[in-house]
């Protein structure tokens, strides 16, 4: 993957913060267990709901049914924010990812992100790959990548600071 401009926005940071390194960010996004996806609809208003992901080869995964509101608004408009982080203002990190959900059919890849749902979330996160998309409990779950177009880290406490990812 591509290693990102990186920036520290002194508007919004400690005059003692530096610039979070983007190989920590991947390290969060690899390790957290909720995220918050940001869809728009196709009447223009948004989306907000709590989902898992994983991160694998430069990008977030996440899935989803193929009627549920996250895929239909998907259908007219692919441009999301994946956040995640901590729930408290003085400590923790927050990451921000935008980016452009592009569907997951490829069999081996899928396969490749069923392992990685299933070491991550546990064997309740058993998918089978079946007709390029997760098969799972009797329902098919449509797949998305989400590669980092821009990224953003806030952290919180001390020192607080505000980092920006281009890539």
């Amino acid at each position: 993957m591509e290693q990102p401009t990186t920036e520290l926005d002194p508007r919004y940071s400690d005059d003692k913060a530096a610039p979070t390194p983007w190989s920590d960010a991947v390290a969060r996004l690899r390790a957290a267990e909720v995220f918050w996806l940001t869809t728009v609809r196709p009447d223009g208003r948004p989306h907000v709901t709590p989902l898992i992901a994983v991160w694998w080869d430069g990008s977030l995964h996440f899935c989803t049914g193929a009627d549920e509101r996250k895929a239909r608004n998907l259908a007219h408009n692919r441009e999301v924010v994946l956040t995640t982080g901590t729930n408290s203002l003085g400590e923790g990190f927050d990451v921000v990812v935008e980016g452009e959900a592009v569907r997951v059919t490829d069999e081996a890849r899928l396969s490749e992100l069923a392992a990685a749902y299933e070491e991550k979330y546990g064997p309740d996160w058993h998918f089978d790959v079946r007709d390029g998309a997760f098969q799972g409990d009797g329902h098919q779950a449509l797949v998305f990548a989400v590669a980092p177009r821009t990224a953003f880290g806030f952290a919180k406490g001390e020192p607080y600071g505000q980092t920006r990812w281009r890539f």
